[in-house]
């Protein structure tokens, strides 16, 4: 199996779910990959409506994923995880662009678990990473 994304309503009883989320469920007992949580800050200001989804997207990739490497991630998680967040599938969240940055960083496929298709860029409305 691939990796794949999902939130925690659908997915957060997978074996390899991995809350990638700021918070998890009470009673969450799997796995947390902390580095790809967005900022308590940048969540507020998401919430608040302070930020849109273009200016949460420049902050995201400035404050989190450029401080990181995308395949020792993808080591880290390893290629069969369900990466987790709160979002329902298709609002914008931030499990999708860790995809896409998988996706055009290392060239693999992260579909939304339950997607049409293999290619579900539409849980977005971004173009190229």
């Amino acid at each position: 199996m691939d990796m794949h994304t999902s939130n925690f309503a659908r997915s957060g009883s997978h074996p390899r779910a991995v809350a990638i989320s700021r918070t998890q469920p009470r009673g969450w007992t799997g796995r947390v990959y902390e580095p790809l949580a967005p900022s308590w800050r940048l969540l507020q200001a998401a919430k608040s409506g302070a930020v849109d989804e273009d200016e949460y997207i420049r902050r995201y990739r400035a404050e989190v994923l450029s401080k990181l490497d995308p395949a020792t991630v993808y080591a880290d998680l390893g290629e069969d995880a369900v990466l987790l967040c709160w979002e329902r599938p298709g609002a914008f969240c931030h499990r999708r662009l860790v995809a896409e940055w998988f996706e055009g960083e290392l060239g693999v496929s992260v579909p939304e678990v339950g997607a049409g298709g293999a290619d579900d860029r539409g849980q977005t409305r971004l173009g190229e990473w």
